[in-house]
């Protein structure tokens, strides 16, 4: 259950090797969540993941094992990872890939695989979370974004399509579940440097997994519906939308 200030005590994290949910997983532990649930892909990142965790100061950390290509086991994932604990008071959904290369954009395996991690996937295993938080009649659930989502580029238009799609996904959902307890959250982070950017250049406003992370408990805390990280990128999304597309279109982007 949340303690008295709404922190959670428990945390299932779809995506548990990513850097910021990592990050996050151990802002939550020092806020006082004790109980921890990490899925991903690759049992070796998890386990270093759990190990990490367990040495913030989880009292209980569990890994589950799912491969997000795999959309009708979804379901079955997020039930197993609501089993370990028994309730689940957040929620974080971490899954992603970046595609941003010419071939990824040309080769039509690269792009289904590209949609279907970070939006089938996603949007399957939700639609299951959003079921078990309404029995429950509480839970708040994080859904990282992007700010590629918002206005997409003609760089990485795969991928910002993608995440355009589970960010409205996301936001719909947050109003379906209204009157049952349980919210969304959006999360929309610039460019972070981590190992899913490792060799890119740093884009404007850059920021770190830590940053990103406590960014998301600020936003938990006041009860936000989208965060933006770092912050400033929600005024400069808005100056950036006004802009006409035939201009959009030849930015250095």
């Amino acid at each position: 259950m949340n303690d008295a200030f709404g922190r959670p005590n428990s945390v299932l994290v779809l995506g548990g090797t990513s850097d910021i949910a990592r990050a996050l997983v151990r802002a939550l532990i020092t806020e006082g969540t004790r109980k921890v649930v990490l899925a991903g892909r690759d049992e070796t990142g998890l386990a270093a993941a759990a190990a990490e965790a367990k040495e913030a100061g989880a009292d209980f950390v569990a890994t589950v094992i799912f491969d997000a290509n795999d959309v009708e086991g979804a379901a079955v994932l997020v039930d197993s990872g609501f089993s370990a604990v028994g309730r689940v008071d957040l929620v974080v959904v971490a899954v992603g890939v970046l595609y941003d290369t010419e071939e990824d954009e040309r080769d039509p395996v690269r792009v289904a695989r590209c949609v279907t991690v970070n939006f089938t996937w996603p949007a399957a295993a939700l639609s299951r979370v959003a079921h078990h938080l309404r029995e429950q009649g509480s839970g708040r659930v994080v859904v990282l974004s992007s700010v590629a989502g918002v206005r997409v580029r003609r760089s990485n238009f795969v991928y910002g399509s993608a995440k355009a799609g589970l960010d409205a996904y996301a936001r719909t959902l947050n109003q379906t579940l209204a009157g049952s307890g349980a919210t969304v959250v959006v999360v929309r982070p610039g460019f972070v440097s981590s190992k899913m950017t490792a060799g890119r250049s740093p884009g404007p406003l850059a920021t770190t997994p830590d940053a990103v992370a406590a960014d998301i408990v600020k936003g938990l805390e006041e009860g936000a519906d989208v965060v933006w990280s770092p912050p400033k990128l929600r005024a400069v999304f808005f100056l950036l939308g006004l802009l006409p597309q035939p201009i959009w279109r030849r930015l250095p982007m």
